[in-house]
């Protein structure tokens, strides 16, 4: 695939210092703060806008990923990005890309012309499988949809939609984004929910900690992420499984540390064999008034129908509320087809916020 960039643009690798312990370069800025804008623009909040600084962790690669950053250029101004981000763990078949516009840069050939760079890159790196995911919003209550084939959840053909289709992906499966704001009546019915949990999980207790992982816990955790990659939904997406060790976690301890960002994992472990059976991560910068993200939750197959699930998000959220009083609501997302997690989410007390479309091309 060869498109040119239209006259004027540019498609500019990000470099990165050598040095860890540098700061953000003014490439690094502009590129946040493009970043910033677009998602802002895209889906009318800032609960992902991310600081130079905060960004800059998430740009190098590691041992597990190889991550790589374009810059979008018109006329010397920054007006969009591109990512790539190749999963190692499958060999680097599986690559996560991104391909942003700001509206003033729309209309001009530039984002089809900056992807089909990116593609090349990722066929010369011997990607053979592209993941995209995008939310999708319904400006116009006529547009067309797409049902997932997953049979939950449906997506407008929006300009993001045509524009993958183009691009020769096909829609794989529909997550919902969630928020719980905080108000006088949440801790209440949260503790309930937790009490009610705990009666019918006698045989665990809820263990907690915050980031840098335990020794003692280190090796559980690392067994409960590895099985995020097998055990949660992801219709035909075909994510690769990952192996995750102790090393593995401390390097994403330490990555969310230099963000400057606070993490807490509350876990359900068996009493009698001491094994941690289901999780649940919520996590902040170090702004405390900003919203907060509940990342990871799930509970191990062979430890469900006790519900763990409902322990760790509650108490979870219970002791996160005590240390971040200030941050005002906690979002996170789960495919549509995950009727377990999201009717613990509703008791909660989440409700919908936006759509995101998980997107699939074969490269042959």
């Amino acid at each position: 695939m060869s498109i040119t960039l239209p006259a004027g643009a540019t498609l500019r690798p990000l470099e990165l210092a050598a040095r860890a312990d540098a700061g953000p370069s003014p490439a690094v800025r502009a590129y946040a703060a493009v970043r910033n804008e677009m998602l802002v623009e895209t889906t009318g909040r800032d609960d992902d806008c991310l600081t130079a600084s905060e960004l800059l962790s998430t740009l190098s690669s590691t041992p597990d990923r190889d991550r790589r950053h374009w810059a979008i250029e018109l006329d010397g101004d920054t007006v969009g990005r591109c990512a790539l981000d190749i999963v190692l763990d499958d060999g680097g078949e599986t690559a996560f890309v991104t391909v942003a516009l700001l509206r003033r840069a729309w209309g001009r050939g530039i984002g089809p012309a900056a992807y089909a760079q990116v593609e090349t890159v990722a066929r010369d790196a011997g990607v053979r499988k592209l993941l995209n995911w995008s939310e999708h919003h319904e400006a116009e209550a006529s547009l067309p949809r797409l049902d997932s084939p997953t049979g939950f959840g449906s997506a407008p053909l929006d300009r993001t939609a045509r524009f993958l289709q183009r691009a020769g992906f096909r829609l794989e499966q529909v997550a919902r984004g969630s928020a719980l704001v905080w108000d006088e009546g949440t801790a209440d019915r949260l503790a309930a929910l937790r009490d009610d949990a705990a009666a019918h999980a006698g045989d665990y207790r809820v263990v907690q900690w915050t980031i840098p992982t335990p020794d003692e816990h280190i090796d559980g955790y690392a067994w409960m992420k590895s099985r995020m990659s097998t055990d949660a939904p992801d219709g035909e997406l075909g994510m690769p499984e990952e192996t995750w060790d102790a090393d593995r976690v401390r390097r994403q301890d330490s990555r969310i540390a230099q963000r400057g960002w606070s993490m807490l994992v509350t876990a359900a472990q068996h009493v009698t064999t001491g094994e941690l059976c289901a999780f649940n991560e919520l996590a902040i910068g170090e702004d405390p008034t900003a919203g907060s993200h509940q990342w990871d939750t799930l509970v191990l197959s062979t430890h469900r129908g006790h519900r763990l699930g409902m322990l760790v998000k509650t108490a979870g959220l219970l002791a996160w509320r005590a240390r971040h009083p200030l941050s005002p609501r906690v979002t996170t997302y789960n495919a549509e087809e995950n009727r377990p997690m999201l009717s613990i989410n509703e008791a909660v007390g989440f409700t919908p916020i936006a759509y995101e479309g998980a997107w699939r091309k074969d490269l042959t």
